[in-house]
């Protein structure tokens, strides 16, 4: 087998492998519990059944529970979207899964910080795989 045609195999291989793709921002600003937006701001329960348009976002079932790891600074006519991960015993595929819902699918139960933190959204916090 010649080099050029090892190469190009290498390449069309990592070509496929690399398939993140970067989205539109839904918003400049987002509001977190710390700095690292790692802590969970508050927990909601699902109102209704949520089906995700594209990578960004995540399917949400009617009474999940999500929580709730940062909420978008909605521009003005924009939509209001929150990131989450769902948790539920019997959607155990989705656990662990974090993507952005519409805030008026849930109903914020329970509020584990109240002094959130305002931050720029980043181009990282709109890639998909």
């Amino acid at each position: 087998m010649s080099y050029p045609l090892v190469i190009l195999l290498c390449v069309g291989l990592l070509q496929q492998t690399a398939s993140a793709v970067q989205m539109d921002k839904l918003a400049d600003n987002k509001m977190c519990g710390d700095a690292e937006c790692s802590y969970v701001v508050s927990m909601a329960t699902v109102l209704d059944d949520f089906v995700a348009p594209d990578c960004r976002f995540i399917n949400l079932k009617l009474g999940q529970m999500v929580y709730v790891y940062s909420k978008l600074i909605p521009e003005e006519g924009a939509g209001v979207f929150w990131s989450g991960s769902v948790y539920s015993e019997r959607y155990v595929d989705q656990m662990g899964i974090v993507g952005y819902f519409p805030a008026t699918m849930v109903n914020e139960t329970q509020t584990f910080i109240e002094n959130t933190v305002k931050m720029p959204t980043t181009n990282i916090d709109f890639y998909c795989d």
